[in-house]
């Protein structure tokens, strides 16, 4: 059997379309809220997380600054993921921002990838949105650290949630106790924001919780800190 699927996203930022079109079309605007770090030239989307490279995908429209979309090749078992952004420029100020994300999962296996993907998707589309309303035409570094295997999720998120003090459930607008505040929150993907970056932990496919943040500006030492907060969860 397998899994077609197909996200979209309507927003509307404060961002010039240029600024949309540097986030979306560039290599460090992508990697200011997107996953890992990602390199683009002329005719390839390269991204790279954990140390290993995601499936290289091709460009298949760059209209600049309205129109770009890319997708990976088919592989064998009909495998692929696209994405397409679509940029209209306000006659006063701003953009609107449409995003449409597709693909297919292969085998008789794919609900737990798919509800793992579509909770990811839910995440990059808030934080896309974001960076655009409070970090526009900056570049971030991200910053990946990954967590000791979990073995009860629940425990895990109650200890995080407890760790930066925000309720069981939190939800957009609610503060943690060092000043950052929740933008984004669902079952498995929390996100946070302060004037330093955007801070998201992340239930992973390998079974460990994933700290993906991303600084403004540079902070070299950066990763110690997650890495701390990530050891305190419970682990098998």
């Amino acid at each position: 059997m397998g899994k077609e699927y197909e996200a979209h996203i309507e927003v509307t930022v404060p961002a010039a379309p240029e600024q949309v079109w540097e986030a979306i079309a560039t290599g460090p605007g992508v990697s200011s809220w997107y996953i890992g770090r990602t390199e683009i030239d002329e005719s390839t989307v390269r991204t790279v997380f954990g140390g290993g490279a995601m499936p290289a995908s091709d460009i298949t429209a760059a209209d600049e600054p309205e129109h770009f979309a890319f997708r990976t090749p088919t592989a064998d078992d009909g495998r692929f993921q696209a994405f397409e952004f679509l940029v209209e420029g306000r006659e006063q100020s701003g953009a609107v921002l449409r995003v449409v994300a597709g693909g297919f999962l292969p085998g008789d296996d794919w609900a737990d990838e798919y509800e793992a993907m579509s909770y990811g998707l839910e995440l990059f589309f808030a934080t896309l949105a974001e960076y655009l309303n409070h970090f526009a035409g900056r570049a971030g570094t991200p910053v990946t650290v990954f967590g000791p295997p979990v073995d009860d999720w629940t425990a895990a998120w109650d200890t995080l949630h407890d760790t930066l003090g925000l309720s069981p459930s939190p939800k957009a607008g609610d503060i943690a106790t060092d000043g950052s505040e929740v933008f984004f929150a669902n079952p498995h993907t929390l996100a946070l924001r302060t004037r330093e970056g955007l801070f998201r932990y992340i239930r992973g496919l390998n079974g460990t919780m994933i700290a993906a943040h991303v600084i403004f500006p540079p902070a070299d030492a950066a990763a110690g800190r997650w890495q701390a907060v990530l050891d305190s969860l419970p682990a098998r």
